[in-house]
């Protein structure tokens, strides 16, 4: 070990080039501020997102890139201006860091829509220095928070959030991103009431927490998935009441106009003409996922007082 890799002290793993491989990467963190908090991460979960950007796939990676925006931990450290956290506390990171503070969305409590939020990872920051993600062992963010019996209640905003002692660290950390994702709009469109119906596509991280949450509202759940790989998982596993094999035209054509919701949270290039047809008339569907392109016909949205048609919000 060098003796300028022994001085920098925060320790992560990170993806020198658009192959995406992780190694061993150390760097310093900007020194506590006044009105900042210093964690100790314990958990970081893997999202979507993290393959995204360490792959280049949106043609802004910023190399060495450290990943990782679903962080908890405990706080290790507090600036002298800090009022709502103390060391000991457990604590939680999302997606954001930073934003200007000052706007109409800052002000109402919406950071996440500021037109200066900055990411957690691969974002430049306002002292300049590229954000560095939770696959490390610590970091530092400002204070500015809201406890997290609130977080499932609005937007994800803020930037540090107060986890009660009792609750499992490794358990929130996929509510900082992909919880709060679909739990967001499915409050928004009131996905909540007993006894509706929701279609899920996709099983993967989105997935779950989208067949957790409805089952918790007392939705009858019908999981869509491309095979049946997944089908124990989601029957067994997560509760789901239904799994449905979307290749499988005959189970699709079976479940047409009988679905009040549904939430795509694949990420896959995808038809979305075969899937609209399964809500009932007004139905909404929200797109979480991230493929590269969404195509269908204008029929579809037009045509029988169709579905309402929502991207990620």
């Amino acid at each position: 070990m060098t003796s300028e890799t022994a001085s920098k002290d925060c320790l992560g793993w990170a993806a020198r080039d658009p192959s995406g491989v992780l190694s061993p990467y150390s760097f310093n963190r900007r020194a506590v501020g006044s009105d900042d908090v210093s964690i100790t991460i314990t958990h970081c979960g893997v999202c979507y997102a993290d393959v995204i950007w360490t792959r280049n796939k949106h043609g802004d990676s910023k190399y060495p890139l450290v990943p990782g925006h679903e962080i908890v931990g405990i706080v290790k450290e507090v600036g002298h201006n800090v009022s709502r956290f103390k060391v000991g506390d457990h604590v939680g990171v999302g997606t954001y860091v930073n934003s200007c503070r000052d706007c109409k969305y800052c002000n109402d409590g919406l950071e996440v829509h500021c037109a200066r939020s900055v990411y957690t990872f691969n974002a430049i920051d306002a002292d300049g220095t590229i954000t560095k993600g939770g696959y490390s062992s610590y970091i530092v963010v400002h204070e500015r928070q809201v406890i997290l019996t609130l977080l499932l209640k609005i937007w994800l905003n803020r930037y540090c959030y107060k986890i009660a002692n009792d609750y499992p660290l490794a358990l929130a950390a996929p509510l900082l991103c992909a919880g709060i994702t679909v739990y967001t709009p499915m409050m928004r469109h009131k996905m909540n009431q007993p006894g509706k119906s929701v279609g899920v596509i996709g099983l993967g991280g989105l997935g779950h927490m989208a067949v957790k949450f409805g089952k918790a509202f007392g939705l009858n759940v019908t999981v869509l998935s491309t095979s049946t790989s997944k089908k124990e998982e989601a029957l067994s596993l997560l509760g789901a009441d239904k799994f449905v094999v979307s290749s499988d035209l005959e189970q699709m054509k079976a479940l047409g106009k009988s679905l009040d919701f549904i939430i795509d949270t694949a990420s896959g290039d995808h038809p979305f003409d075969a899937y609209m047809s399964l809500l009932k008339v007004a139905g909404v569907y929200v797109l979480v996922g991230f493929p590269s392109e969404v195509k269908f016909s204008p029929a579809s949205l037009n045509i029988g007082n169709a579905p309402l048609f929502r991207f990620k919000s």
